[in-house]
């Protein structure tokens, strides 16, 4: 996981940086969607590619 999220500031330290001044405009609410949709997400794709 960690890797994954190196990748965007290893190759574009500027767009990553324009990346978080937008995230942390978002109000609470929408954060807390994102981290939701987020779970959500890494659960579904643990249950289709698991073993």
């Amino acid at each position: 996981m960690l890797v994954l999220e190196g990748l965007l500031p290893f190759f574009s330290p500027a767009a990553w940086r324009r990346l978080f001044e937008q995230a942390t405009r978002l109000s609470d609410g929408q954060i807390r969607f994102l981290g939701l949709s987020s779970m959500l997400l890494g659960t579904v794709l643990l249950l289709v590619f698991r073993d």
